[in-house]
């Protein structure tokens, strides 16, 4: 479980002159000799970076794997047998893959670099009265920092005086509108996005000014925080990487053991040292599968097209397919689930409340009533929406497809609304022209403004119910009851109003006296395409779970809408933090809501749910997501709205930061491990069939007398094996990656985090082609052998002999490949065109064998002879047994299903 930070002094519960006593500092600042002293007692403002892992360890990663070593062991096999050209083709795959694997590890490292990125290079400061800019890494504790709209935090700040001051700080605590600061204390145990009396270091100001003493610096910021958490944050094997470890593991192993027994045999029976020596070599040339690795990573690079393709950009290989096995989906809310647009949906007027469709920015909907009936904008809504609207300064324009918007998301709803309900804003902007205006402060909780209608001047004023609602003297009484009802439902609620007022400056006196026009309820809404892929992962057998920073009542809103396992209420980060491991476990496997979290929260759930065996996707776009990002089995970072740390962390990349595009690349996924599972289904009976051969012919064939010379009667030689290995294995091979999905892709669970990829399956499959190949070879080399050898003596014979075998194996595997397109359909029912590259696949083996049979060159590498059309059809004949054999194993299996 990951280790809690060393929580830094908590300063947000202090008054002003609390913090000014603790930091030893005054309201013009530090004076020189004091800066110089603290910059030597805590170093410079700059994140701390641990130092990576270097080059060659990388590179050793990389080659420190059970299949690397196989493929190495085969490729000096080769080249000991004197093949140079054959060991060295088996090199340069292991070179290949080798260097991709250390590319994207080494660019992986990079996460915490990416941090340096959310600080300022230079920041306002005042020392000794005197306001300076200085460098962000000479700032210390106890200087005082001036702040303004677009200015990036440097540090984690102490409000001092804040005029209109909001900062986003959607990036570290998931919270989607900007949030409001003031110098007044909070509770201690306020969570981290209610802790309005702070400015954290990387977050950004909005709108307002304001002065601020600096209290963490470098490492003790909240930023610093999540740094350790990074680097605690452990990047798991993958279930691919797995099971191809556990395949190496097996075939090593088993290469080893049959090659020792083949020599043993081969001794026996009389052959000489040297000879016993090639067939045990021979051998594991023929069983070690040297095109594997080359098709794993081509499969997978195909997946990575197909999911750029659907808008999600894989970062590391072998994330295309962990996905496919992902059993848990842990999500952020803001962008991601959300549409990040907030839309008013419930507008009240007096006790009548109505409803308002459509999500988004977009100025498309409708009004209705609770039993969703139409209803018309009468003279009270319209005196609610056009208040609504001239007390904002946002703006929504549509050009064709094109929209733009620029305000705040609260202001930005207001507009969106009126022009939903055909009140176009501009022109009652100019129609009621804006004479004055008081900001909205955090400390007032409203906004009001002024406004010349013909002959008349009005006050319009919006802001939080509780301040406002008692500036109405002839408000309802139910009024604030329903504030808390349509808060309860996640909404935030607005209060408009309006007063008649004399021509003149704007003060904040007249904020009183108000008429009350009613009350606003919006959200971030889900987007719809969300809601129908959180049911495609269910029906997939993945669960998703959403973890926010943002308010419990929002979280619970938009998990039921959702369709999410909410229980009563969201969990809280601060349950989350009392929790002791068995409580965490219960609330990890049942909930499905979490708001409120601290990044440390979101690393301890997913390394909760990786403890109970889950495969889990955590997605999320800020720099507080980035830890559990990191510790997921599969992280996936928002394109749009992600900053750089969170996409450094991630493994996948979301071009539309659209959940919906989640549950496409799942289905990617799926279909990668099934192509890459009939892939191995396919490559290893070609594999095992050659040994099959071999050592039946060591067992049973006699030593055959060629040229005065005794040689062993080997059926293939070791350069025909790697023919057939590298050559037309892996044409054939490659074009499986391209199939189309199977048809329950996205209706079957995810497969168990340890399922081996050598299930019942591959091996039953592997078992019955193994068998069949290795009878029709061996049959048709015995029967050819025979044949000619009374005709063409036994040197010509043995090489007629050996090329009808091989090309009885390619035929063999031309039809064998047409059966594993599917895993239980056949190539009828799946549509027999439907994956051309198998057939431009056969065509460029085809063309290959010819030139092995006929060309000279190839005749004397590979030590083959020309065979006549009789001898063709006869290895077509004997190859295509395998065609029907596979129709009915899969039709038994249909039937026992």
């Amino acid at each position: 479980m990951v280790t809690e930070p060393t929580p830094a002094p908590s300063w947000h519960h202090l008054s002003v002159e609390g913090v000014q006593q603790r930091l030893g500092t005054t309201a013009t600042g530090l004076i020189a000799s004091e800066v110089a002293k603290r910059a030597a007692q805590y170093g410079p403002n700059l994140l701390p970076r641990k130092k990576g892992d270097g080059p060659l360890l990388i590179l050793w990663r990389q080659v420190n794997n059970p299949l690397i070593w196989v493929l190495l062991g085969s490729g000096g096999l080769a080249i000991g047998l004197g093949k140079l050209t054959d060991g060295s083709v088996v090199l340069a795959v292991v070179v290949l893959n080798t260097l991709i694997g250390f590319f994207q590890e080494y660019r992986a490292g990079r996460a915490i670099e990416a941090l340096s990125e959310l600080v300022p290079e230079n920041v306002a400061v005042e020392r000794e009265g005197k306001r300076l800019s200085v460098p962000v890494a000479e700032l210390v504790p106890g200087d005082l920092v001036h702040l303004a709209a677009g200015d990036k935090v440097p540090a984690d700040l102490r409000i001092v005086t804040a005029r209109g001051l909001f900062v986003e700080e959607a990036a570290l605590t998931g919270e989607s509108v900007p949030s409001g600061k003031t110098p007044d204390p909070v509770a201690q145990d306020a969570a981290l996005g209610d802790r309005s009396s702070l400015v954290f270091g990387g977050t950004i100001v909005t709108a307002g000014s304001g002065s601020a003493w600096v209290v963490a610096t470098a490492g003790q910021t909240e930023l610093g925080r999540i740094s350790s958490l990074i680097h605690e944050a452990t990047e798991l094997v993958t279930p691919l990487t797995k099971a191809l470890a556990g395949i190496a593991k097996v075939l090593t192993m088993a290469i080893l053991a049959i090659s020792a027994v083949l020599f043993g045999v081969g001794l026996y029976r009389g052959y000489s040292v040297s000879d016993a020596l090639l067939v045990a070599i021979t051998l594991a040339v023929a069983a070690v599968p040297e095109g594997l690795p080359a098709i794993v990573t081509i499969a997978l690079a195909i997946g990575v097209q197909r999911m750029a393709a659907r808008n999600a950009v894989v970062r590391r290989l072998p994330s295309v397919e962990t996905l496919g096995s992902t059993t848990i989906i842990c999500s952020d809310k803001t962008g991601t689930l959300t549409k990040n647009e907030m839309t008013v949906e419930a507008v009240v007027l007096g006790r009548r409340r109505l409803r308002v469709t459509g999500a988004g920015y977009w100025p498309t909907g409708a009004l209705q009533d609770q039993g969703g009936a139409a209803v018309e904008v009468d003279a009270e809504l319209s005196a609610l929406i056009d208040a609504a609207a001239l007390c904002t300064d946002a703006t929504v324009s549509v050009e064709g497809d094109r929209l733009a918007v620029t305000g705040d998301p609260t202001e930005l709803a207001l507009v969106v609304l009126a022009e939903k309900l055909g009140h176009a804003v501009e022109p009652l902007r100019a129609d009621r022209p804006r004479t004055d205006a008081i900001p909205f402060e955090s400390e007032r909780q409203w906004m009001a403004t002024a406004h010349e209608i013909g002959a008349e001047h009005w006050l319009y004023a919006k802001g939080a119910p509780e301040v406002l609602v008692p500036l109405c003297p002839g408000a309802d009484p139910h009024t604030l009851a329903t504030v808390a009802e349509l808060a309860g439902e996640g909404l935030r609620v607005l209060a408009v109003a309006r007063k008649r007022r004399e021509p003149g400056p704007l003060l904040v006196e007249e904020v009183q006296g108000l008429e009350l026009l009613g009350l606003v309820g919006m959200i971030d809404p889900p987007r719809p395409e969300a809601i129908d892929a959180v049911a495609r992962c269910r029906a997939a057998g993945i669960t998703v779970k959403m973890i926010t920073g943002d308010h419990p009542g929002t979280a619970t809103a938009i998990g039921r809408a959702l369709g999410l396992d909410v229980g009563e209420a969201a969990v809280t980060g601060q349950l989350l933090a009392q929790a002791d491991p068995a409580e965490l476990e219960r609330l990890a496997k049942e909930r499905g809501v979490f708001a409120r979290v601290a990044p440390e929260h979101k690393l301890r759930l997913v390394q909760t749910l990786q403890s109970q065996g889950h495969v889990v996707a955590m997605t999320g776009d800020g720099v507080n997501d980035a830890p559990a990002l990191k510790q997921a089995n599969i992280g996936i970072a928002m394109g749009i709205s992600g900053t750089a740390v969170s996409k450094e962390a991630a493994d996948i990349v979301l071009a539309d930061d659209n959940f919906a595009t989640i549950a496409a690349a799942v289905e990617e996924g799926r279909r990668v491990y099934d192509n890459l599972k009939k892939s191995l289904a396919f490559v290893l009976p070609t594999n095992l069939g050659l040994a099959c051969i071999l050592m039946a012919a060591v067992i049973f064939f006699p030593i055959a007398e060629v040229d005065g010379v005794l040689l062993p009667l080997l059926p293939v030689l070791p350069t025909q094996l790697l023919w057939i290995n590298l050559v037309a294995a892996v044409a054939l091979a490659l074009p499986l990656a391209f199939e189309t999905k199977e048809r329950n892709v996205m209706s079957r669970p995810p497969r168990a985090p340890d399922a081996p990829m050598l299930d019942r399956f591959v091996v039953r499959r592997t078992g019955l082609a193994t068998l069949l190949m290795t009878g029709v070879a061996l049959w048709l080399f015995d029967w050819e052998y025979a044949r000619q050898l009374p005709l063409l003596g036994p040197k010509v014979a043995l090489s007629q002999a050996q090329t009808m075998t091989v090309t009885t194996v390619i035929t063999f595997q031309i039809f064998y490949v047409l059966n594993c397109r599917s895993e239980l359909e056949s190539v009828f029912q799946i549509g027999f065109f439907s994956n051309p590259t198998v057939f431009v696949g056969i065509g460029v083996v085809v063309v290959l064998q010819a030139a092995f049979i006929y060309l000279p060159p190839l005749q004397m590498v590979f030590g083959t002879s020309a065979i006549d059309l009789p001898s063709l059809g006869w290895s077509a004949l004997a190859g295509s047994v395998i065609l029907p054999a596979i129709l009915i194993e899969k039709a038994i299996r249909r039937s026992v299903r």
